[in-house]
């Protein structure tokens, strides 16, 4: 088992546009998330509950700096997202090198929050529902 320092992950995130834009230099945490419906199968004269496998689901949080440059500040993505757009993602945990590990789909903004308290930088925090599959594959 290879252990990674999270300091190397990856996020790129469509604009808008359509663009898929790397805002990895202004995030210092993503939260993914998969997990499996179960559908209670239990009949009387059982003994003990039994479950079937139901629908997959996926979802992310991301916190990150305040960043409103031009075409690929996190701002500048991530504020256009909260519209209702369902644009791409990759996310790599381990980094965005040839042959590290990403996960990618689809998604949609849900929730895109900043603070901005008087000691310190701002920052924002988004979360993000997948709709559709999560695929795993590899940067190349």
């Amino acid at each position: 088992m290879a252990v990674t320092h999270g300091s190397g992950a990856v996020l790129k995130l469509d604009d808008d546009g359509g663009t898929l834009r790397d805002v990895s230099a202004a995030i210092n945490s993503v939260d993914f998330s998969e997990a499996v419906e179960l559908a209670e199968d239990t009949a009387f004269g059982d003994t003990a509950k039994s479950y079937i496998v139901g629908l997959r689901d996926a979802s992310f949080s991301v916190q990150g700096l305040w960043d409103d440059a031009a075409t690929t500040g996190s701002y500048t993505v991530l504020a256009s997202l909260i519209d209702g757009y369902t644009g791409s993602f990759e996310y790599g945990p381990e980094g965005g090198g040839s042959g590290d590990i990403k996960y990618y789909g689809e998604c949609i903004c849900t929730n895109f929050s900043t603070s901005s308290p008087v000691g310190d930088i701002v920052t924002f925090n988004a979360d993000f529902q997948v709709t559709g599959a999560v695929s795993r594959g590899t940067f190349s």
